[in-house]
């Protein structure tokens, strides 16, 4: 038994010595939103959404990092918030798209809400996003 916690420490020590990138490329252009959505969204969203992740403590370390950079990665190439230019659908089916997700509370998944509680929607919040989302 003594072997094998010998092993696991050495192994989740040596892990540490692995890159991840935790990069934040240059802001290109943001999603023209009113400033409530724009709170709620920065807050709940930009982590994984943007090129302004914050960068937490625990995303230094691994297999935390191996994870949170993975997210963020997926994210930004599903939706970025900061890169709103390069986008082909409308804003309004990607403002739906937004709410659907929010709605099925697929977004934010569970596991940033458990880490991240500003990322828990409120029920003030998610009236914000829906009537932002079917605004025409």
């Amino acid at each position: 038994m003594k072997k094998l916690l010998i092993i696991i420490a050495v192994i989740l020590i040596g892990i540490q010595f692995i890159p991840v990138e935790r990069t934040n490329p240059p802001v290109k252009n943001e999603m023209p939103m009113p400033s409530k959505v724009k709170e709620v969204i920065s807050r709940a969203c930009y982590d994984c959404h943007s090129n302004n992740t914050e960068w937490k403590w625990y995303s230094k370390v691994a297999p935390m990092s191996f994870l949170i950079s993975y997210d963020v990665k997926e994210g930004r190439e599903h939706l970025n918030f900061t890169e709103w230019n390069y986008y082909s659908m409308e804003e309004n089916e990607i403002k739906q798209e937004i709410w659907e997700e929010v709605l099925k509370e697929r977004m934010p998944p569970w596991s940033y809400r458990v880490v991240n509680p500003k990322g828990k929607l409120s029920e003030e919040d998610k009236r914000i996003l829906r009537e932002w989302a079917l605004e025409r």
